[in-house]
């Protein structure tokens, strides 16, 4: 395993600034000025590498701007990113996420090279749950299908009979023509999902770490001092979502802003989702009530760097696991996108 604190830094190449002079434009106000000069060597030796190896570079929208602008082919939400990997066709997939995520890449391209630049790069929703847990929600309600959250480990989704991400989870729920559905395992998304079918969902008590976080007072403080429109994200709390304008998936919240175009607005979401939109939506002011995700912050410059030179850590799935997960993620991609708008 390389040791990032002794990693060299790539030397400069003469020309860099005026090169990137586009990207160095586009990341303008996204990040600050003093930043770019330190992140261009790493963003040139990485394009630079990723053509030599002939690999995609997939990165999350919670990816700070110098990676998600920078040195990624394709970006977005979970369900964009698992047909991205679906669709792939390089050898090498360097997935800039979180573990579930490159588990995910892995499970749907199963003869692609799937890294990720920091194995320990983890997720609270992931955690929540076991496949044992599931299994005993099955002994628990026999005959209620299961829909698990993408945010799940591989060996949970094996369990499931569908996934499903914040964008089309009333869609899946729907879908499985069933009175009641165990919907793992964020509690707040289900209980957001819950008020809008006539479905009885069972819900696990799990939550997101980073959307946990806001509190009502703080959206209401928000909107009083800025006069912002609220965009949240469906895994905050229900006093949260009903403070906003608009409650939807990383996508959806790009849709709305792209048809409302509110002069101001708040994301109640990871932080760096509102950073990268800021190059799509430079007339809309973008308040920042926001946390990072820990875990989401672990990618790195140079840890994708290392990644693509010594091709490490690399992701496997036991393959008796990921076939029978394929069939959950095959489901929900199936089923179709009518929510991302």
């Amino acid at each position: 395993m390389t040791d990032l604190s002794s990693l060299p830094r790539p030397e400069p190449r003469p020309g860099l600034e005026h090169e990137y002079a586009e990207l160095g434009a586009r990341l303008n106000g996204l990040l600050p000025c003093v930043e770019w000069p330190l992140h261009l060597p790493w963003i040139d030796a990485i394009l630079r590498l990723k053509a030599m190896r002939g690999a995609t570079i997939l990165a999350h929208s919670y990816q700070s701007p110098e990676i998600f602008h920078g040195v990624a082919d394709v970006t977005g939400d979970s369900l964009a990113l698992a047909e991205a990997a679906a669709r792939c066709d390089s050898a090498i997939i360097v997935f800039c996420g979180v573990q579930f995520m490159a588990e995910t890449a892995k499970i749907l391209a199963p003869d692609r090279t799937v890294l990720i630049p920091d194995p320990a790069a983890d997720c609270s929703l992931a955690r929540s749950i076991t496949a044992a847990d599931v299994r005993a929600l099955r002994r628990r309600h026999p005959g209620v299908p299961v829909v698990s959250y993408i945010n799940t480990s591989a060996a949970v989704k094996a369990e499931s009979d569908a996934c499903c991400t914040s964008a089309n989870a009333l869609q899946v729920v729907e879908s499985m023509a069933s009175p009641r559905v165990i919907f793992l395992p964020d509690r707040y998304l289900g209980q957001y999902i819950a008020a809008q079918t006539t479905v009885k969902l069972i819900l696990w008590e799990g939550s997101c770490e980073v959307h946990e976080q806001f509190s009502a007072a703080q959206v209401r403080q928000t909107r009083a001092q800025f006069d912002a429109q609220i965009v949240a994200h469906p895994e905050c709390t229900p006093e949260v979502l009903a403070e906003a304008d608009f409650v939807g998936s990383t996508t959806a919240m790009s849709g709305w802003l792209r048809k409302q175009r509110p002069s101001r607005v708040a994301l109640v979401t990871e932080c760096s989702m509102a950073d990268n939109l800021k190059a799509e939506f430079p007339d809309i002011a973008f308040i920042q009530p926001c946390n990072l995700c820990p875990h989401m912050q672990r990618i790195t410059l140079p840890n994708i760097y290392a990644c693509l030179r010594d091709l490490q850590h690399e992701v496997t799935v036991d393959p008796q696991i990921a076939a029978r997960a394929r069939q959950s993620l095959d489901r929900m991609l199936a089923i179709g996108r009518r929510d991302r708008v």
